[in-house]
């Protein structure tokens, strides 16, 4: 389950990197802005949101719940051991026999 959502959470990452430098920035216009009424769209009303700004936004979120979601899985593992038999912790020894 970790090894799927780690792989899902690399693309997913990938793909915002991607998404984000495919987006011209706000000051793209800077040269033509100054002068009319080119001015409103650098400093003021924004138009509506466009398809690259929507899909920014939802990998994003899934960007940031794979993310929650690998530390409460790190945070949370079991505590059994892959060596049978072995019941002391490291930092232990066992008693020594009579």
């Amino acid at each position: 389950m970790t090894s799927i959502l780690i792989a899902i959470h690399v693309a997913v990452c990938i793909f915002l990197i991607l998404v984000v430098l495919l987006q011209t920035g706000k000051g793209a216009e800077m040269g033509v802005s100054m002068g009319g009424a080119g001015s409103q769209a650098l400093f003021g009303a924004a138009g509506p949101a466009n398809v690259l700004t929507k899909i920014t936004t939802a990998v994003a979120i899934i960007f940031m719940v794979t993310s929650l979601i690998l530390a409460y899985m790190s945070g949370h593992q079991s505590q059994s051991s892959v060596m049978k038999g072995t019941s002391a912790p490291a930092g232990q020894q066992a008693p020594a026999a009579k």
